[in-house]
């Protein structure tokens, strides 16, 4: 039996068959009680441990009280029960499977790919008005201006280029990373344009914004694995027109971690090295002066 089978079986027992708001009402009413009372068949297993041997078959039957409701209430709400099981399933496997990190420029010359490893390097320096600035070199050549925190405070924004490698790195998406590397796909007129052009670079720097200041609500994420999922729903609305849809929500939770880690660890250091490697989406700290690398 599938779920649409179940849900015209159950449709055939219900006593309050009508779509009024009061027949909605009551199936509502009935799968929060449901809910509740499997909360409360586990809340006895608990508390008389093995003596409630009957346990399993009252949880059982409980959630299956809870499945004629659900079914119910999809019936009144004119939606399928196999509908909606697939397509929870569809997003529980985008919030928490990552997808295989295939480059996604893979098709293209090398001279306009994403480079699959190397190191940035992060130098520090000062202003001659007394202000934090860092210099981020690729190969010896300079990426971008010499950059600073551009605020009032000083929250050591300047390092937030390593969050574009984060997302190159490990979701192999990043046209603020093409720019500076000059790797945008000029061979495709409509790719250089949509994928890598001023848009996409204006989104990914929103992006890069929206997870700095998340993260500086939250410790720069010291010691957190999991992001709130609104956080992660912007992403991938922002994201959505580009190629960069075909990560998950669990490939962008994965970058930005990877990227505050070397964030706090550039910022503790002043400067750095950050090398990378997008065949195993990980990176790596390395000091300026020698001591552990991270």
């Amino acid at each position: 039996m599938n779920f649409d089978e179940y849900q015209l079986a159950a449709q055939g027992t219900d006593q309050r068959g009508g779509n009024d708001i009061q027949d909605v009402t009551v199936h509502l009413l009935g799968l929060a009680g449901e809910a509740g009372s499997v909360a409360s068949v586990y809340k006895k297993r608990l508390r008389d441990g093995t003596a409630f041997e009957t346990w399993n078959a009252q949880a059982a039957e409980e959630l299956g009280d809870l499945l004629w409701y659900l079914a119910t209430v999809a019936s009144k709400l004119d939606l399928s029960l196999q509908d909606i099981a697939t397509a929870n399933l569809e997003k529980t496997r985008h919030r928490w499977l990552t997808t295989s990190g295939d480059p996604i420029d893979g098709s293209f010359p090398p001279h306009e790919r994403l480079p699959r490893s190397g190191t940035y390097e992060f130098v520090p320096d000062e202003s001659p008005e007394g202000t934090d600035t860092v210099s981020v070199y690729f190969e010896g050549r300079q990426l971008g201006s010499t950059l600073t925190d551009a605020s009032p405070r000083q929250d050591g924004y300047r390092f937030h280029d390593v969050f574009h490698l984060a997302y190159a790195s490990v979701l192999g998406w990043s046209p603020v990373t093409r720019q500076l590397m000059s790797r945008k796909r000029k061979s495709d007129v409509v790719i250089d344009e949509s994928e890598d052009g001023g848009r996409a670079i204006v989104v990914e720097e929103a992006i890069a914004a929206l997870a700095f200041a998340y993260g500086a609500q939250h410790k720069h994420l010291d010691g957190i694995s999991r992001l709130d999922q609104h956080l992660l729903n912007t992403i991938l609305l922002l994201t959505d027109p580009f190629e960069a849809s075909v990560r998950s929500a669990a490939d962008w939770e994965r970058a930005i971690l990877r990227g505050h880690e070397m964030f706090r660890l550039l910022l503790k250091g002043n400067g750095g090295r950050v090398h990378f490697d997008a065949n195993l989406q990980s990176l790596r700290f390395e000091p300026r002066n020698g001591g552990e690398p991270g």
